[in-house]
């Protein structure tokens, strides 16, 4: 079965720590990202999860957002925990970040 707390480390050298699950399958943990587009100083910046519960065949589902602390924007991650025939632990993610914009009419530059 996957276990979400510890150190994850990604391919582009991002860093994030993940908290245990509390009773409820929620989580907390901070992000450290290698790759920003900003001049500003890359800081390490706060998340907030859950996982589905219960895991019944060990891969299991989640999803968080990071409240990023250099920039004015948020991301949400979503994915699963698979584990391998030698018990490695590989998360699969995907994400959506939204960045504020000064107006509703450039809402559509805001999300990448």
């Amino acid at each position: 079965q996957c276990n979400l707390q510890g150190l994850w480390r990604n391919q582009l050298g991002s860093n994030m720590t993940l908290s245990a699950l509390d009773a409820d399958g929620t989580f907390t943990g901070s992000y450290h990202t290698a790759v920003a587009a900003t001049n500003k100083r890359i800081l390490a910046s706060p998340l907030r999860g859950a996982q589905q519960q219960p895991v019944t065949k060990g891969q299991a589902t989640f999803g968080f957002t990071v409240q990023w602390q250099f920039a004015d924007s948020v991301t949400a991650f979503v994915g699963q925990c698979f584990v391998d025939h030698r018990g490695k632990e590989t998360l699969e993610t995907t994400w959506l970040l939204r960045e504020e914009v000064p107006t509703r009419k450039d809402s559509w530059k805001a999300t990448r």
